[in-house]
């Protein structure tokens, strides 16, 4: 299974088993134990590197305080035999519960006191949460059996580990947030945002080889990680990246330093603290060596998404050095507060950004003097209005802010309406890849663009009083639908509203003539009814097509060059960047496409590509040769198992392979399916040409289907002319031979798609290296280059849409209308004269006449 697959089916078999314990909660203990597996696998792997035999590891013991010593020297903790996470699967009916309790007991005595601040208490939530897994030590003890089974395959053995271990509790956690409803807020910030943010961040520290990272409300510690991880394509050293990062619950705390460790961020490049980050700032020493430790924390870049609007304890915070200069949140709202706790931290050239309620760019009193003083100390870099529903545990519209402290080079700030940008998944709103990297894009280059950003000049905000209400500066909307009254009334389309479409005629400068033509020197009509033809038939059209097909011919070959030859050695990070660059420039000649449309073609198949190249580079090229089974869960005497139905390729899949190499094999089974399903047709057709006494004779209770008992009955007993078309018998005669060959065509088909799985799963085997790379390029960048090569037939799409709703909108005139609504009228009076009734009635009818007719 490759990483997505097998998180997959870990959340699918956790959240089964949680039951009727509290997605919020029940994180807390799949996490530790995945966490202390990840510890577990690291000091056996860690021991093996050393030339420790499997001998030797099953002696360790806490009483050898030799080798103790060594192996927290050296990764900061120890676990003796009897605790470790392999020895628990090795145990089966034999473990207990207190096992774990007294594993957990002895790794916080036997941390090394370097480190203690890493790993203390870490394990606080999963020992005093053991209770809840069940009511009985024995129900407890099966809980966590069969957690330990579900979480043993999780792979500890390749260098792509910690990617894998740090997806699969990313992915974890995410789920965990969608069930855990408004408490998911605080301790997740969804990956989009957090991607979002990071590649803002990244952009500005892309020059730093050293950098500290700091997020003072920093839940599952996300955000962090992805910061880091979007800074690290551009550094030479990944371990050159400090993590700073405050917590107030314990439980979440614990889970920031759990993520932060799993990812292989090395222990002395973690620092986290658990406590309440308004109350108690970041202290500049350890309390137990003051003078030694003095070091104010000023870092280069803070992130963060605190929870929103809460109250807060402002008394005696006047002197406060992080409120000081700018003013004290009201004690309601504590956005501001944690805004210029992020802001005090940032070094002079930092940058920071912070997920915020759209309220604090328009509400008054102690925030309107807090946000006039950041703007006019030009504080504020740009403002990112996102969709509503995008977070967990709330609905609300929010903002991402980005603060610079010095080395802001101008005074105006850019403002961007964002919030169209987004795809629905489920019942939340999600930002899709294209959607960050245009917001990005339009950050980091300060674009102004129609309908979505805007830089806005210092003067300007002064104007509206320091309101930073994003309407106030981009409207977003599309412009309001107006109506020529000309054309209402005596039809035509109005040459104004045909010159809105003037991009289009700029570029195909023929195509408007094609279309249209003059009804008097303001007004033209349509040439020809089918509007798609006309601009699917135009050469010019057909030209920039052809010009852009030609112009990405070569895309192809920069593909295999980047990813086939190098396929074990690139940067994934990296090479997407590489990519997409190298496709914006090749867009940069078609301006009517949207560039970021190519973009969201190429991630939709890179995420798959990313994954193969992770394989391939843990595994080596031949796991493009590999095949694996493919596990189902089925439901057998009221219980699920897991159950093999049949194989799947590792990199390669099956219905590539069977499109290429066994296509003719293919081609046949094809065939055949084809005529089932004509036969299916047929069997219809004939149910249709039977009379209503004939369905009763020969359907089954239900009426839609032949019923093969009651058929054989009737052919017995008809006397009618079997080459009669028309008689029962002709037709039942014509079901039988159809029935008996779908018998014979089904037990056919499954012969055949066994088979030819079979021989799938062979060729995947015996391929030779050539025959893979050739499979590779058909898996990985053929899908790629069909996406892109459709991007003009966007052009078409939209062109013929536009033009449509321009003829239907003036499609028929009032008079027309009128006209109609007469002719119904008197209709309607004509039915009412030859209604008959009593007097009330007839008094009830003509008065209902008269209202028709307007008396």
């Amino acid at each position: 299974m490759n990483k997505q697959q097998l998180a997959s089916k870990i959340w699918e078999s956790a959240n089964k088993m949680r039951s009727k314990i509290e997605a919020g909660e029940y994180k807390d203990y799949i996490l530790g134990f995945m966490f202390y597996k990840f510890l577990s696998d690291k000091e056996v792997k860690f021991l093996k590197d050393k030339g420790y035999t499997e001998e030797d590891i099953m002696m360790l013991d806490e009483s050898d305080s030799e080798s103790v010593k060594f192996i927290q020297n050296n990764i900061g903790y120890f676990i003796a035999y009897k605790d470790l996470f392999s020895t628990w699967v090795e145990k089966g009916s034999d473990f207990d519960v207190s096992d774990v309790r007294d594993a957990l007991s002895a790794f916080g005595r036997l941390i090394n006191k370097s480190h203690k601040k890493v790993f203390d208490r870490i394990f606080n939530t999963l020992e005093t949460g053991l209770n809840k897994l069940g009511g009985s030590a024995a129900e407890q003890t099966k809980a966590i059996r069969d957690l330990i089974q579900l979480l043993k395959i999780i792979p500890m053995n390749g260098k792509q580990d910690y990617d894998i271990l740090g997806f699969i509790y990313e992915y974890l956690i995410s789920n965990f947030a969608v069930n855990a409803g408004k408490k998911a807020g605080e301790f997740y910030t969804p990956h989009e945002v957090s991607l979002l943010m990071s590649e803002i961040v990244a952009d500005h520290l892309k020059h730093k080889e050293e950098i500290k990272i700091y997020d003072p409300t920093s839940g599952s510690g996300s955000l962090l990680i992805n910061i880091g991880h979007s800074i690290s394509k551009h550094m030479s050293n990944k371990d050159n990246i400090k993590y700073y990062a405050q917590e107030l619950k314990e439980n979440t705390y614990n889970l920031t330093r759990m993520n932060l460790i799993m990812r292989g961020i090395l222990p002395d490049n973690i620092v986290v603290r658990n406590g309440d980050t308004l109350e108690n700032d970041w202290p500049y020493f350890d309390e137990s060596d003051p003078q030694g430790t003095y070091d104010p924390l000023y870092v280069d870049a803070v992130v963060s998404n605190p929870p929103y609007s809460q109250k807060w304890d402002r008394e005696n915070k006047e002197s406060d050095p992080r409120y000081s200069e700018f003013g004290l949140a009201p004690k309601s709202k504590a956005d501001y507060a944690f805004l210029l706790h992020d802001l005090f931290h940032v070094k002079p050239d930092g940058i920071m950004t912070i997920v915020l309620p759209h309220g604090v760019l328009f509400r008054g009193g102690e925030e309107y003097e807090i946000r006039k003083n950041l703007i006019e100390k030009n504080h504020i870099d740009a403002i990112i209005g996102l969709p509503a529903n995008i977070f967990f545990g709330t609905g609300i519209p929010t903002i991402i802010m980005v603060l610079k402290k010095e080395s802001k080079k101008s005074n105006d700030i850019l403002i961007i309406d964002a919030s169209k940008g987004f795809i629905k998944v489920g019942n939340k709103n999600q930002l899709r890849a294209s959607d960050i990297k245009k917001i990005t894009d339009t950050v980091i280059n300060k674009e102004e663009i129609e309908r979505y950003s805007r830089v806005v000049s210092i003067e300007e905000i002064r104007q509206n009083d320091y309101n930073l209400n994003i309407p106030r500066y981009v409207d977003s909307s599309e412009p309001a639908e107006s109506w020529d009254i000309y054309s209402l009334m005596f039809g035509g389309i109005p040459k104004k509203e045909i010159e809105s479409l003037s991009k289009y005629w700029e570029a195909f400068p023929n195509l408007k003539n094609e279309l249209f033509e003059e009804v008097n020197d303001a007004y033209v009509s349509l040439k020809q009814e089918d509007i798609k033809q006309v601009i699917v038939k135009n050469n010019e059209v057909n030209n920039y097509i052809n010009k852009f097909k030609e112009h990405f011919s070569d895309f192809k070959l920069f593909m295999q060059k980047r990813l086939i030859e190098n396929m074990t050695t690139l940067s994934i990070p990296k090479e997407v960047q590489v990519i997409s660059n190298e496709i914006f420039r090749k867009m940069e000649s078609f301006k009517l496409l949207d560039k970021y449309k190519s973009y969201q073609a190429f991630e939709d198949q890179w995420k798959k590509i990313a994954i193969d190249l992770e394989i391939i580079q843990t595994e080596g090229f031949d796991a493009v040769k590999k095949v694996d089974p493919n596990m189902v869960i089925k439901k057998k005497d009221n219980r699920e198992e897991e159950v093999q139905e049949g194989w799947m390729g590792r990199v390669i899949p099956f219905e590539i392979v069977q499109n290429t190499v066994l296509k003719a094999e293919l081609t046949q089974l094809q065939s055949k399916e084809a005529r089932l399903s004509e036969i299916l047709s047929s069997y219809q057709e004939i149910i249709d040409s039977l009379s209503e006494e004939e369905k009763e004779l020969v359907l089954n209770d239900n009426g839609d289907a032949f019923d093969a008992k009651k058929v054989k009955e009737q052919i017995k007993e008809l006397d009618d002319d079997i080459n009669d078309e028309e008689s029962l018998k002709y037709k039942l005669d014509k079901y039988t031979k159809l029935a008996s060959e779908e018998k014979e065509l089904k037990k056919t088909i499954k012969s055949d798609s066994e088979d030819l799985h079979i021989k799938t799963k062979e060729t995947i085997e015996s391929l030779s290296n050539e025959k893979a790379i050739d499979l590779l390029i058909h898996t990985w960048i053929n899908p790629l280059m069909e996406s892109i090569n459709k991007l003009p037939n966007e052009i078409v799409n939209e062109l013929t849409l536009k033009v449509k709703l321009l003829k239907e909108k003036y499609n028929t005139t009032f008079s027309e209308i009128t006209k109609e609504i007469a002719n119904t009228q008197e209709t309607l009076l004509s039915l009412l004269d030859e209604l008959e009734g009593d007097d009330f009635d007839m008094k009830g009818l003509s008065e209902l006449k008269s209202l028709i007719k307007g008396d």
